[in-house]
Order: C-alpha cells, then sequence, then structure tokens
C-alpha cells in the first residue's frame, strides 16, 4: 500500500539500490503508443528491462509510460495482463497507483496554503480541533508541515492481510482508531522521519474541514480538472473495479505461493494516503503540471521538494539517501541529479513516479506488490532508475 512497505523491505535485503549503479541500461525504445507525439529511441533497454521483470518472477505483467523533455510519449509494456487467457497487457492502462495518492492530498493542502487558508506551521489541531489524541502525541503539538513530511511521530494504522480487508468498506475515522490506540513512533514531533499513512488521513480530513467538501471532489475540481487529467480518478463509494483498459494484479498466494487475482477490492483502506487510480501518461502529466507551475506557485513547489534525508536502507546503507518533501521524494539517480515523485505499493500493483528537473518523466508499474518478492524492491528500482537516465 505504501512506500513504507518497500522501505522495510529494503532495509531487511541490504540492498543498495539505485545507489548501486548496476542499472540495466540508458536507451530506450517503443512498444506501443496512444499518443500521437512518439518517441522513437535508438536502442531498447527499457523494454528489456521490463521483460526481465516479467522474466524474473517480479510480476505477470508490466507497463511503463515516458515523456521525455520535449513532450514526446512512449509507452511500454511486456508480460500478460490475464494468466487465465493471456491477453497482452494494454498499454498505458489504469492501474492503482496506492501512496501516489499522496502528493495529490499534499497539493491539495498546499494549494489551501497558497489561497491563505492554512499555514505549514500551524498546529494541526487549529483545523481538526480535538482530533489528534493518544499516548505520546497531541495535535496542539504537531504542525500541518510534520503531517506532510511524516515527523509527526503519529503511528500507522493496521494493515492486515488483503484477504481480510478486500471487500470493506473504512471510513478515515476506522482508521484514525486503529492509529490512536498505538504509542507515538517519536516522542519528540519533527525530530525524525517515520513513514505512516495515518498522516495522509489527516492531511485529506484537513482539506476536508477547510474547504466544506469531500477530498475526493477538491482533488478532481483543483488538481485533475485544473490540469487536464482524464485517466485519473478517486474510486467512489463501493467501487471495487478499475476502469478498462487494465492489466489484472496479483498476489503470491500465503499457502501455495501461486499468483493469485486480487485486481477487485476496496482502495478505502488508502483513503488521503492511498485510494487513487490512474494511467502511467496521466500521472506523468500531473508531475509536469506541477513542476510547471498549474496546480501550486512555485515558491510553494519549493517549500514541497524542500526534503529531508531518509534511509531506506537503514544502518546497513547509509550511504544510500534519499528525500522526503511535503508528499514527494526526491530520488538520487545514478546519471547524477535528483528527481521528484514517488511510489505506491498495494495488493495487485507496485508503481514508481517521478520527473527530472529537465521535464523527463517516468511511470513504470507491475502487476504485483513487488515488496514480498525476493529482490523485487531491487529490480523495480533499478528499471525506474535505467528509465530516468535514458538519453542524458
Amino acid at each position: 500500500m505504501s512506500t513504507s512497505t518497500t522501505e522495510k523491505s529494503i532495509a531487511r535485503r541490504g540492498i543498495a539500490l539505485l545507489a548501486a549503479c548496476t542499472m540495466i541500461g540508458l536507451a530506450v525504445v517503443g512498444v506501443r503508443s496512444a499518443d500521437p507525439a512518439v518517441a522513437k529511441p535508438p536502442k531498447d533497454t527499457i523494454q528489456v528491462s521490463l521483460n526481465e521483470l516479467v522474466g524474473a518472477g517480479v510480476a505477470p505483467g508490466a507497463f511503463a509510460s515516458v515523456r521525455d523533455r520535449t513532450g514526446r510519449v512512449t509507452h511500454y509494456t511486456a508480460g500478460v495482463a490475464d494468466l487465465r487467457t493471456r491477453g497482452k497487457v494494454p498499454a498505458d492502462g489504469y492501474f492503482r497507483m496506492a501512496s501516489n495518492t499522496k502528493m495529490y492530498a499534499a497539493v491539495a493542502v498546499l494549494q489551501l496554503v497558497d489561497d491563505g487558508k492554512v499555514r505549514l506551521d500551524e498546529p494541526i489541531e487549529t483545523y481538526l480541533p480535538g482530533l489528534v489524541r493518544g499516548t505520546g502525541f497531541d495535535g496542539r503539538t504537531i504542525t500541518v508541515r510534520q503531517v506532510l513530511e511524516h515527523t509527526s511521530g503519529l503511528p500507522g494504522y493496521d494493515l492486515p492481510h488483503v484477504f481480510q480487508w478486500r471487500d470493506r468498506y473504512f471510513e478515515p475515522r476506522d482508521l484514525l482508531d486503529s492509529a490512536f490506540a498505538k504509542e507515538a513512533t517519536s516522542p519528540v514531533p519533527g525530530a525524525t522521519m517515520q513513514y505512516s499513512n495515518t498522516n495522509y488521513i489527516l492531511a485529506g480530513l484537513l482539506v476536508q474541514k477547510v474547504t466544506g467538501r469531500p477530498i475526493s471532489e477538491v482533488i478532481t475540481t483543483r488538481i485533475l480538472d485544473r490540469a487536464g487529467l482524464r485517466q485519473t480518478y478517486w474510486p467512489g463509494v463501493g467501487d471495487q473495479s478499475i476502469r478498462k483498459p487494465h492489466a489484472n494484479g496479483y498476489l503470491p498466494h500465503p499457502e501455495t505461493g501461486k499468483w493469485t487475482e486480487i485486481t477487485r477490492l476496496d482502495p478505502s483502506i488508502g483513503g488521503a494516503a492511498g485510494q487513487m487510480i490512474s494511467t502511467p501518461s496521466d500521472l506523468n502529466r500531473f508531475l509536469v503540471a506541477l513542476q510547471n507551475g498549474k496546480l501550486i506557485k512555485p515558491a510553494t513547489l519549493a517549500q514541497m521538494r524542500a526534503g529531508k534525508p531518509f534511509y531506506p536502507g537503514g544502518e546497513d546503507l547509509p550511504e544510500l539517501v534519499w528525500h522526503y518533501g511535503l508528499g514527494t521524494i526526491g530520488f538520487e539517480l545514478s546519471c547524477g541529479g535528483r528527481a521528484w515523485g514517488h511510489g505506491g505499493d498495494i495488493d495487485g500493483y507496485s508503481s514508481r513516479t517521478a520527473i527530472t528537473t529537465d521535464g523527463r518523466a517516468v511511470t513504470l508499474v507491475v502487476t504485483a506488490d513487488s515488496s514480498p518478492v525476493p529482490d523485487g524492491v531491487f529490480r523495480v528500482l533499478d528499471a525506474f532508475d535505467a528509465a530516468l537516465c535514458a538519453g542524458r
């Protein structure tokens, strides 16, 4: 569901990930494209990398969209969309983008900052009075900024096995009740970064309280419509499906280890932390719109990207440093520089998305949560880094 799962997987395996610089290649080739402006790169290493993800058993299918700095778009696919029918993976299909939703929730908050209705260094108590109370944490001492950058110290809510919740609808309060029954992860807000979906459930409630409208509506009207994102949406109450075309999502069965389809589920357990659905090209369009100033002011974007360093490899890999800003991650690239985006993991889909400072945007998706697969996280990030570095 979230990049916290990814971080734990990385730490357990002690993998060097992006810092290891063991990339598959640097050039690209297009497979199929629904966009009239299609790039035709000289080599096929991105396609090779997707094929290798499938061949290594990371997922039954993989797909990606790359938007170069001139706006040309290339789509890639590998594997199968359905293990039963062996149908092809659709180019630029819909998928559950999970924790990439956090970028949209953060932008919704930051738009209210631009409007003068929210202040980043104001306690969350100002906007959600009396809500945040628990053992070792209090909303009167936690700021909006700390919520968005995961330094609030708020504990995460329970995420049982998907077979236990796939058909259940969750209200935000259900998730907060689960989280607030636990102790704080840090006694001092702002002291340490600890990724927690709870923060973004609160961010969604903050937006609703200030605007008087549902977070799904605010994101739709103020972000999706404004940026022309017609393939991104917030599933309605009770909607367990994904729009077509899409590749099915899978997970290893807990007893047999065989791929089991998990496409249909109720994503309300993610809420403002991970509920949305999109396509790779539309996620790239969001990143372009954000970077080009269509959604928040340049000074606010600078604050969004003022990331605090964190170490996804833990103590075993102190040299591997990423940067978490306000709902966005700064990835250090093997070819130099930094790309800003996020990632999302939910049963059925893993995705990584980012844009470089010169405007190259990449979204890569595999049709399973890569975290439980041996070296799955490493392989996905390897291919992601290669795609971002291609052409440099």
